[in-house]
């Protein structure tokens, strides 16, 4: 069988060293060097000739990392790999994924088009902003879950009084799977927006009365919707709040926010890295999950048999 290599961008090397020692295999030597002028120049100081070659970054900001990305896969294709996965656990710009305004870009599309145009085979990510931007590629797309990171983690947890919640119409999908999973009840709030990062009014539609609720969400990014809607559900009765979100994008004053929010937690992956520590947010890995894939991925075998349901949630369980 073709040889694995593992490389991973500086930006998410953190993640990276965990996925590779949790795969079994050491990441390969990659250097980059950065002129005067802020130019990069990025070497892959190994042989990858004809190797299944994974290239992990998250693409978030600034855009040196994705040039980064785009600079690796370039050198690894002009190195003659056999087959090359970019691995990118945070997807930037996936917010933009429409035109919902004149004269507005689709970043979502044209970054696409850009990892294909580099010469990519594959991607591996977790929780698009949007399951359609799965169209935008003309290559496989391997969309995991965090569902599979999350679920365990609430299941060691006492779940009899929880109703689940989406902080605006659009992580309905989301926050319904989750009600489904533990058979319980969902509530949508409804946001009206006039700008970006700035929200007008936030109603609850459900009953929250009394009950534990746990709101989720792909990312958390100012967190003004996510503690706004916590504040509105504790108005309508709840006894406590929670959320969970893939992506700790937190910029702006989101920490701020968070520890002065009603939230007793926010639970996030490792997706990003964090830029401050919180009493209030609780980090969980999402390594052993792409470790798993990529190993999939190489040999062949199922993709799917990592979400969470009820033939596979004891497959992942017992990684």
């Amino acid at each position: 069988m073709t040889d694995v290599k593992l490389f991973s961008g500086t930006a998410s090397r953190y993640l990276a060293e965990k996925i590779a020692d949790y795969y079994g295999d050491a990441l390969g030597k990659v250097s980059v060097q950065r002129f005067s002028d802020g130019e990069m120049q990025t070497v892959i100081e190994e042989s990858v000739r004809g190797n299944y070659t994974f290239l992990i970054q998250s693409t978030f900001a600034p855009s040196d990392n994705l040039m980064e990305l785009l600079l690796m896969i370039d050198a690894a294709r002009r190195a003659s790999a056999g087959y090359i996965t970019v691995v990118i656990p945070y997807f930037g710009y996936a917010r933009q994924d429409r035109k919902d305004k004149p004269r507005v870009a689709i970043g979502a599309k044209l970054i696409a088009n850009i990892l294909e145009a580099a010469g990519v085979d594959r991607l591996m990510t977790m929780d698009f902003h949007a399951d359609q931007l799965q169209g935008f590629f003309d290559i496989p797309v391997d969309h995991l879950r965090a569902e599979a990171i999350f679920i365990p983690y609430l299941e060691a947890t006492d779940m009899s009084n929880v109703t689940f919640a989406a902080p605006d119409v659009g992580s309905t999908k989301r926050a319904r799977n989750y009600a489904q999973h533990f058979g319980t009840d969902l509530v949508i709030c409804d946001k009206e927006r006039r700008r970006a990062n700035q929200i007008e009014a936030i109603t609850v539609i459900g009953e929250v009365a009394g009950r534990e609720v746990i709101l989720t969400d792909d990312l958390v990014d100012t967190a003004g919707t996510l503690c706004r809607a916590a504040q509105a559900m504790m108005d309508k009765g709840a006894k406590s709040v929670r959320a969970i979100c893939t992506h700790p994008v937190l910029s702006g004053n989101a920490y701020e926010n968070i520890n002065h929010s009603v939230l007793d937690e926010v639970i996030v992956t490792d997706t990003l890295p964090l830029k401050e520590l919180s009493p209030k947010i609780k980090v969980l890995s999402v390594d052993k999950l792409f470790a798993r894939a990529i190993r999939n991925t190489h040999e062949n075998r199922s993709i799917s048999a990592l979400f969470v349901n009820k033939e596979s949630k004891t497959l992942f369980n017992n990684l």
